[in-house]
């Protein structure tokens, strides 16, 4: 195996989270890393090589998953998947936490898809705001901002009151 397939192969399970994530499937999660994957290899030789190979993937997977979105225009929100992904993820905690995180995976559906990301790319998968805004590839300042919102709703959704309304103003 050469060091490009090693390297590769070791962000498979960082890729296969952020997919599920997005998709909340495991057969879309799965074809959706098997097509980054391949995209990443045909278009090795495009690389930048001083660019992060971790936040380059991310990228091709983020990209993809938007395309896939616009072409089949369909959101996809299977609890049943997200309370068998639960289980699987922790299975010594009592019936308090499993509930609570079937509820924060809710609420985290329930946030506008740019805030998701973000939280999933800098919370959940450890990337810094530097490499969450080249995946996403925005400024990281927005991706501070969308960070910043999306804790808020999701704080303010855990404790039961109502989502902060956009504060954002038409400028003329």
């Amino acid at each position: 195996m050469s060091e490009r397939d090693a390297r590769m192969e070791a962000l498979i399970p960082a890729l296969r989270r952020f997919a599920w994530s997005l998709s909340r499937n495991a057969d879309e999660a799965d074809d959706l890393v098997q097509d980054s994957l391949a995209n990443a290899l045909g278009a090795w030789h495009q690389r930048h090589a001083e660019k992060d190979l971790r936040a380059w993937l991310f990228s091709i997977l983020y990209n993809l998953h938007i395309s896939g979105r616009r072409r089949w225009a369909r959101r996809s929100r299977l609890l049943g998947e997200a309370l068998r992904f639960q289980d699987a993820a922790t299975p010594s905690h009592g019936q308090d936490a499993a509930v609570q995180c079937a509820q924060v995976l809710l609420q985290l559906d329930t946030l506008p898809e740019e805030q998701r990301a973000v939280l999933l790319l800098v919370g959940v998968e450890g990337l810094s705001y530097e490499e969450a805004a080249r995946v996403l590839d925005i400024p990281a300042g927005t991706v501070m901002s969308r960070l910043a919102r999306g804790r808020e709703r999701l704080r303010r959704m855990a404790e039961g009151q109502p989502a902060p309304a956009s504060r954002l103003r038409r400028v003329v």
